[in-house]
């Protein structure tokens, strides 16, 4: 396997929590325009950070990437990070 191969493989197994955090942090942006006080960069690197750990952990615990309960955990996981950060960092008054 060359290191083209093996960039490829990275790329394509960390896209799912890349291309989700970034769905998830957009709506959040649109829902709650008027809440938020942190960037939504920061907040989209963090729901990545959150989603990579949890395609990590899938692989690690199941053995093999890309089982749907691994992508439902992402979801759910990836969900709860924006509502706290959302809930967290709004605006009182």
């Amino acid at each position: 396997m060359s290191w083209d191969d093996v960039f490829w493989h990275v790329m394509n197994f960390l896209l799912p929590a890349w291309a989700l955090a970034l769905g998830i942090t957009a709506w959040g942006s649109l829902q709650f325009r008027r809440q938020t006080q942190i960037r939504w960069i920061w907040r989209w690197l963090i729901n990545a950070l959150a989603g990579m750990g949890v395609l990590v952990a899938g692989l690690v615990l199941t053995g093999n990437d890309g089982k749907m309960a691994t992508y439902g955990a992402l979801v759910l996981v990836c969900a709860t990070v924006e509502w706290l950060l959302q809930m967290r960092f709004r605006q009182r008054g």
